[in-house]
């Protein structure tokens, strides 16, 4: 797109969604939101106060977050994200850029592509490439779609690190969702060998011998704790991601053995926080030794 990008829409005021739009606020962007937990009273007085902080105009439907943006931003859940570009198709029009960031399978970016594109506005993926919190708007985004190329330049000058990598959609999320495999089963291998070695004593040993194998990746320092405070912080919607990296996987004949086994590791680990009352915010200081005490403290734990 030539015109510079002044109007903004997100639509999913979450994580990502409130990290982005605080950042484009103070870039000097006009940003508004949508989010579908506004319709519920017992989270939208939260919901509220946090875009006021952001400097983001709350809108009470996608159609009044999205009137009169130069770009639209989908960060919803993966089982939203159809849902999503469904009412773009509906609301959007011709000279809009649809981008979505949501983690989806290829067939799924596809099928948002066509229903979003029903409206004449501009689809472009977006393959969000390590967690937004410590980047924020500089978050690595590989893009894809017929138009990438084109909004590309327009993304950077607002702060984003966007590198379109094909004109066809679903190569991106390829790469996000082929990606996810490696990192999140090492978060979820992490999860189940520290629990165990916590259980044994061995923790240090384990940790010892990994380092030596390993001796770049920081075992003997804060990796442990990250790669755990990952799954206890986010493990539902990793959980989630993993499930349509599964969907990938089968797209393409392959059956997704370590995807399924990542998923549920991730929802273990979850069930049993619940079971035991604890969680942990962001910005919370995260113990892994602390955590697997408290999982092993009740004879009664359920299965981790």
């Amino acid at each position: 797109m030539s015109e510079p990008i002044r109007r903004v829409a997100l639509i999913g005021f979450g994580e990502a969604g409130g990290i982005l739009g605080t950042d484009l606020a103070a870039a000097g962007c006009n940003v508004a939101m949508y989010d579908i937990l506004l319709d519920d009273e017992k989270t939208r007085a939260l919901l509220q106060a946090k875009a006021e902080a952001a400097r983001v105009r709350v809108a009470d439907s996608f159609a009044a977050a999205a009137a009169g943006a130069d770009l639209v931003i989908s960060a919803v859940t993966a089982s939203s994200s159809g849902d999503v570009a469904s009412l773009a198709g509906r609301h959007l029009v011709a000279g809009q850029v649809f981008l979505d960031i949501n983690s989806v399978s290829p067939a799924k970016k596809l099928s948002s592509c066509k229903a979003a594109e029903a409206s004449g506005a501009d689809y472009v993926e977006a393959a969000v490439m390590a967690p937004v919190p410590p980047y924020r708007l500089k978050v690595p985004m590989l893009l894809g779609g017929r138009r990438a190329e084109h909004v590309a330049p327009a993304l950077r000058e607002l702060g984003f690190s966007a590198r379109p990598i094909s004109q066809d959609i679903g190569v991106a999320s390829a790469v996000k969702m082929c990606r996810s495999v490696v990192i999140k089963g090492i978060e979820a291998l992490a999860v189940e060998s520290m629990l165990a070695a916590r259980r044994f004593g061995a923790e240090e040993q384990v940790l010892a011998s990994l380092n030596q194998t390993f001796p770049s990746m920081g075992w003997d320092k804060d990796l442990p704790d990250y790669l755990v405070s990952r799954v206890a912080e986010h493990g539902r919607r990793r959980a989630a991601e993993m499930r349509e990296v599964a969907r990938t996987l089968r797209d393409v004949g392959l059956e997704p053995t370590m995807a399924a086994a990542i998923a549920e590791r991730q929802d273990q680990l979850i069930d049993a926080m619940v079971a035991h009352g604890l969680s942990y915010e962001p910005g919370e200081k995260f113990s892994w030794r602390a955590l697997a005490d408290s999982l092993a403290a009740s004879p009664d734990s359920p299965k981790q």
